[in-house]
């Protein structure tokens, strides 16, 4: 039978990325001892009264057809939140999507086509090279160094930049690196673009959970806002994941046009999920407070469990929910490292090529376990490593 050409463009990055995880998932249900610090799902619930107010408005009908923007109360707690970076900024500058993911593939379709290059720093996160290719795009890899702190340097994007590149899509605080993009490195980075007529989209869906530093965005920095796209969501900053509530943010213009192709996905998301979004951006909540203290003790008590090790090296984290360890030291890189410290130790950590080349000899350790769970986990991993050395 035939299909259309964009099922081979992503036959191998769908779910082949998370196989360690699949692996440990498959192992616990068979009633192994494994701990799984793989993906991003926070370890503290929603907000009750974020539940209470989406159960709330499905009791009062609000279950209905939405509209391929958004529900006017969402739109109005989104102007309020992006007006002090987007001086205007109104209803037509925005997009409602269900999460992040559906934005920026939304958003890249409507930039890039076939043969266009979409500049990605590497290592990036697992669904930015599927997100590229499905229509038909050419992912251009800006290597993200670890003696640089992980930041996209200038010199290394004008290298990168070729005469097919459309889109510089960045994303700040970084996953998988935790890394952060300061307002200088931005007005440099945008002034590439702005030479070369590149887009910028800026996934910034971790924007309060940093631990050092001060969060910027492009879209505050007036010369770059006619050729930026943000997106974000709830997901992260109100331990939100399965509420898929997202959002793209750009020129007038640029949403005119997306807005089809939103319109053709998905014609509008859930009115009861918007009025809790809604909630949740006009509300005082501390989620996000109480996860960014948690993390990044966290990232701190791994570089304290693990500073004995000789042949592991944490990285600096600003930031997000996961740290990088660069396991180069072992002999193994980042997929020999998880499959062997699954199959021996029963530790589930993300390889770093699930992220990029950049990333090969790298694992990235999610934040979000108990502390006693991490410090175990880093008993484990100290313990694997010990033993290839020893071998």
């Amino acid at each position: 039978m035939r299909y259309a050409g964009i099922t081979d463009r992503l036959a191998d990055l769908g779910g082949e990325k998370w196989a360690v995880h699949n692996a440990a998932r498959e192992k616990t249900a068979a009633g192994e001892d494994v701990i799984e610090l793989t993906i991003g799902e926070p370890d503290i619930a929603v907000d009750p009264q974020l539940v209470d107010v989406c159960a709330a408005s499905m009791r009062r009908g609000r279950t209905h057809y939405s509209n391929g923007r958004g529900e006017q109360g969402l739109l109005n707690a989104l102007i309020e939140k992006y007006a002090p970076r987007f001086p205007g900024i109104t209803s037509a500058n925005i997009l409602c999507f269900p999460g992040t993911q559906t934005a920026l593939y939304a958003v890249i379709t409507a930039l890039a086509g076939a043969g266009d290059g979409v500049l990605v720093g590497d290592p990036y996160y697992a669904t930015y090279e599927g997100v590229v290719r499905a229509p038909g795009a050419i992912l251009q890899p800006v290597p993200l160094n670890i003696e640089d702190g992980f930041i996209m340097r200038p010199s290394d994007l004008a290298r990168a930049i070729t005469p097919a590149s459309r889109v510089l899509l960045l994303n700040t605080p970084h996953n998988p690196t935790g890394s952060l993009l300061d307002r200088d490195t931005l007005v440099e980075l945008g002034a590439l673009a702005c030479s070369h007529d590149l887009w910028i989209v800026c996934d910034e869906v971790y924007e309060d959970l940093i631990f050092e530093g001060e969060f910027a965005s492009p879209l505050e920095i007036e010369a770059l806002r006619e050729r930026t796209v943000v997106t974000s969501s709830i997901s992260k900053s109100f331990a939100a994941t399965g509420f898929r509530s997202g959002w793209a943010v750009g020129p007038e213009e640029f949403c005119t046009k997306l807005l089809p192709i939103s319109e053709t996905i998905l014609f509008g998301n859930q009115p009861f999920i918007a009025d809790m979004t809604e909630a949740a951006l006009r509300g005082d909540f501390d989620t996000a407070e109480r996860m960014r203290k948690s993390y990044a003790a966290r990232a701190r008590l791994i570089s304290r469990e693990l500073t004995g090790c000789a042949s592991l090296k944490t990285c600096r984290v600003s930031g997000g929910m996961f740290i990088m360890i660069d396991v180069s030291g072992t002999g193994l890189d980042g997929e020999q490292f998880a499959w062997s410290l699954l199959e021996n130790q029963g530790v589930a950590v993300m390889p770093g090529p699930s992220f990029g080349q950049n990333a090969k000899s790298l694992i990235r350790v999610a934040l979000t376990v108990p502390d006693e769970t991490l410090r175990e986990a880093m008993r484990r991993i100290h313990a694997f490593a010990d033993a290839r050395a020893a071998a």
